[in-house]
């Protein structure tokens, strides 16, 4: 049986899992920070920012921008640690962030507020622009969560948790979205954070499940790592883009004051065979 690794344990709702350089990025949503962690498992606070959600994404330029939700901002982390305003998105609720290559961000959110037991509503993507404006290019996403674009630049694919599926559109080369169809029903699988490797399959962590997937298009199931607590997301990277990690906690549910059991949240590792590819 091939092993899972705890590389860090103690945390809070540890979302946004990003390998960048020789180190795993990820946000702790519990504590408000953006962590830092090299394989050995020694951290550092990269930077603090009060939001829930709090997700990030690397611009092509090398700079990390971060999704303030509740005043409806993307932050832009500069080189001496300070935050500045990269987009005015409007409005709060604002969850995950995808960074194509080409530098257009796309950001989405649902359209309540779940943790506040407000009806639902389906939410969208929108697409923000190297030079900071903002437009909606998707709509009816009944609960939008990770995102990931694939190496050539070519589609973002979405997780819809509500409907179980992975969406995919084409991208166009202005930051456009069109031909919009479901890349793969899961059936019961729940996707929450996503990546996509080098043979453009998507792994996708599920928190009911306890589970990451490796998909394929259309649905086929290629590979699975089961865990003891839910999976929020994953990504791949390491020195060969091999090893795939995951953020899980153990969930107690959206209207609960804590929404992870305290001190639950671990960055857990596992070897896979293909190595990561697109974004994030």
């Amino acid at each position: 049986m091939r092993e899972v690794r705890t590389l860090l344990d103690g945390r809070g709702l540890l979302e946004s899992p990003r390998w960048h350089g020789d180190r795993l990025y990820f946000s702790d949503w519990t504590a408000g920070e953006v962590v830092r962690v090299d394989l050995a498992g020694h951290c550092e606070v990269f930077a603090r920012v009060a939001s829930l959600p709090l997700c990030t994404a690397w611009h092509p330029d090398g700079r990390m921008v971060i999704v303030s939700s509740p005043d409806g901002r993307l932050l832009r982390r500069e080189a001496d640690g300070s935050l500045t305003t990269y987009a005015e998105l409007g409005r709060s609720g604002w969850n995950d962030i995808v960074i194509d290559g080409r530098g257009t961000a796309y950001v989405n959110r649902a359209d309540f507020a779940p943790t506040a037991g407000e009806a639902f509503r389906p939410g969208w993507v929108s697409a923000v622009a190297p030079d900071g404006s903002v437009r909606r290019v998707a709509d009816d996403i009944a609960f939008p969560n990770g995102m990931a674009v694939t190496p050539d630049d070519a589609t973002l694919v979405v997780a819809d948790s509500y409907r179980h599926c992975l969406l995919a559109f084409d991208i166009a080369p202005d930051g456009g979205l069109s031909g919009r169809r479901v890349l793969t029903d899961l059936g019961d699988g729940t996707p929450d954070g996503i990546c996509v490797d080098a043979q453009r399959a998507v792994w996708y962590a599920d928190v009911p499940n306890r589970c990451c997937v490796r998909v394929a298009e259309g649905g086929k199931v290629l590979d699975r790592v089961d865990l003891d607590r839910g999976g929020f997301a994953c990504v791949l990277g390491g020195p060969d883009g091999t090893t795939l990690f995951v953020v899980a906690a153990e969930w107690r549910g959206m209207t609960e004051s804590e929404m992870v059991t305290p001190g639950s949240g671990q960055v857990l590792t596992v070897e896979v065979e293909v190595p990561g590819a697109g974004r994030p």
